[in-house]
């Protein structure tokens, strides 16, 4: 994975504004989803939500990162998968259907339905979403290859681990449309981001709101933490920035 702790942590105490406090602003989604990843963190954009009226949009805690450093951002390309009982004569057809349309800077955003059953991912689909841009995967079920998949580099969130097959267990039904994952509604083209807390997920319609919020409100961190550290009490920082 890239970076230390120590080397990530440091880099998001940077401060985010200009000298004139005004937020830098980004010309695409490559340079936002890179400075997303560098400076944000899934609490304060959480926070952001809840400011902007949207409580829910924390997937649930048992979709976790297969490396605790991993971060993870990008559109969301919604896939809905369900459990079969039978083996296709044709199998895989809308699994590669799928991740033949992830586009640069995608996040594929698998729905089980929180199936133990499916194994939805492994190394060779993380291989071929990589090739064609994609920023990483989240997946409200099992996942496989994990030893490959960590060794490549490639962003996953999973809730657990298993070796079975997909075949004959699970089958894509649906991509690119509106999915419900780990109990929030997913709909094609939201910003997902994802790290040690959790994944949260950003509505399109006010994702420059909720962006702009969180930046804002890391700098205010930062001028909180600064005094903390010269020794002013909680509850003075917290009178002056209202940050907690």
């Amino acid at each position: 994975m890239e970076g230390g702790y120590t080397e990530r942590y440091a880099k998001t105490q940077t401060r985010l504004t200009e000298p004139q406090g005004k937020i830098k602003k980004w010309d695409n989604d490559t340079e936002l989803f890179d400075m997303m990843k560098e400076q944000l963190y899934a609490a304060v954009i959480s926070d952001a939500l809840d400011a902007a009226g949207y409580r829910e949009q924390a997937l649930r805690h048992t979709i976790r990162p297969l490396h605790p450093e991993t971060v993870v951002v990008g559109r969301a390309m919604p896939v809905l998968c369900v459990e079969v009982y039978e083996i296709p004569d044709e199998p895989y057809q809308q699994e590669i259907a799928a991740v033949d349309s992830l586009k640069q800077d995608d996040v594929l955003v698998c729905s089980t339905n929180g199936s133990t059953r499916i194994c939805f991912w492994g190394e060779l689909l993380s291989t071929a979403a990589f090739a064609r841009g994609a920023r990483g995967a989240v997946i409200d079920g099992f996942i496989r290859d994990a030893r490959q998949i960590l060794a490549m580099g490639f962003p996953i969130f999973t809730t657990g681990l298993s070796p079975v097959d997909s075949n004959g267990r699970g089958d894509v039904v649906a991509y690119n449309v509106p999915i419900e994952c780990g109990g929030v509604t997913v709909n094609p083209g939201d910003i997902v981001f994802g790290d040690a807390d959790g994944v949260v997920v950003i509505p399109k319609a006010v994702e420059t709101t909720v962006i702009e919020a969180a930046l804002e409100k890391v700098s205010g961190e930062n001028r909180t933490r600064d005094e903390l550290r010269a020794g002013a009490t909680l509850r003075e920082v917290y009178d002056k920035y209202g940050i907690l």
